[in-house]
């Protein structure tokens, strides 16, 4: 009884020790609330290489708030990959980390070449941890006469998330309110393309404006799984 009330106690001992080591180690890392290209959520680690994008839905977190889960995701500059690399280096060690993701406040293949060179110095550094594209799937259009997903796959990333907010050029340029002509064929081309390289799925945001069902079976008509985003208000 009093090994086991011992024993105990020395866990909660070491647990709090650690917690506590590990709050130090974070506050290091996130001076003043300042912008982050590196930032987590739960045990996923995500990178915010850019915020520009090609496109600008209405519903965008980045239009009503700084960031998410308390990470200030508004960029003051488009990061060097070395900006890049100084945080993932302080980050990469705090835990093991499920996932790496490319996914802020803008679309990462806008960046394209940065995005291959971040890529390739995790996969150096964590061979086993999968690296995940969350696109617009804009990245052909944005990026002419360059093989996109044979790039992305040959650096390393195994798995992309392609939002598809619409179902029809028409719906898709009223939610996503795209800068590009064609977009919305474009995100169809980037599909057809990365499927046969990488694990891909569509994703779309469950709420009034966008037809579920419609985009779902556009998923289905293209053989890659569909995955639905709940909706979160943007005003709070």
């Amino acid at each position: 009884m009093h090994y086991t009330i011992i024993k105990c106690c020395k866990n909660a001992f070491y647990h709090a020790k650690h917690i506590r080591h590990l709050s130090y180690r974070v506050k290091k890392v996130i001076p003043n609330n300042s912008a982050r290209t590196v930032y987590w959520l739960d045990d996923k680690l995500y990178l915010n290489v850019t915020n520009k994008c090609s496109n600008n839905c209405w519903f965008c977190f980045k239009n009503y708030k700084q960031g998410v889960g308390g990470f200030n995701l508004k960029l003051t500059e488009e990061p060097s990959a070395a900006a890049i690399i100084a945080e993932l280096e302080e980050t990469l060690s705090l835990r093991r980390w499920k996932e790496v993701i490319f996914c802020g406040f803008g679309e990462p293949t806008e960046r394209l070449d940065l995005l291959l060179e971040i890529t390739r110095w995790i996969k150096k550094r964590c061979i086993e941890t999968p690296i995940r594209l969350d696109t617009n799937g804009h990245g052909y259009a944005l990026n002419k006469g360059r093989d996109v997903a044979k790039e992305l796959k040959a650096a390393g990333v195994s798995k992309v998330s392609v939002s598809l907010n619409g179902h029809n050029e028409i719906s898709y340029k009223e939610n996503c309110r795209p800068t590009l002509d064609s977009a919305f064929e474009a995100v169809l081309d980037f599909i057809r393309k990365a499927k046969s390289e990488m694990n891909v799925e569509v994703s779309a945001v469950r709420m009034p404006e966008v037809d579920i069902q419609k985009v779902k079976e556009i998923a289905d008509s293209l053989d890659v799984p569909f995955r639905i985003r709940e909706y979160i208000p943007c005003f709070w």
